[in-house]
């Protein structure tokens, strides 16, 4: 069973989303994406937000480098669906249906992406059906 990430503040999200874009990164290179011509402050910064996402295990650091490198061990897809999962749960009673329908809507779709859109449950009903 697949865990449940544990929230992710702004500022440890930006730093995933740099370990997103590549292989595993230092923290001096995280803080000059981050803050370019910021300083020691800012290096520091960034170590105590891997070491909080270390913690709640979205990252990993290697230590046999020298200096540690971090990659990502939380995907952006499960962050995805953790964050809309309790959006559904919050103010939809769980239910995933006005939650999308919403934005479908409001992303104001072309026929095409409505096309694709339905080939992709289309698709997911499939499998689910395979499966049982």
């Amino acid at each position: 069973m697949a865990r449940t990430p544990k929230e992710v503040t702004d500022a440890e999200l930006a730093v995933l989303e740099v370990l997103w874009t590549g292989e595993a990164t230092t923290v001096r290179e995280i803080a000059e994406i981050l803050y370019p011509g910021g300083g020691n402050s800012e290096t520091a910064t960034v170590q105590k937000l891997c070491d909080r996402l270390e913690g709640k295990g979205h990252v990993e650091r290697d230590r046999e480098v020298r200096p540690a490198t971090y990659r990502p061990t939380l995907g952006r897809d499960a962050l995805i669906g953790h964050h809309l999962k309790t959006v559904a749960d919050k103010l939809c009673a769980g239910s995933f249906t006005p939650l999308l329908s919403h934005l479908i809507e409001a992303a104001g779709l072309d026929r095409a992406s409505l096309r694709a859109l339905r080939d992709q449950v289309e698709e997911l009903d499939t499998k689910r059906s395979r499966r049982s």
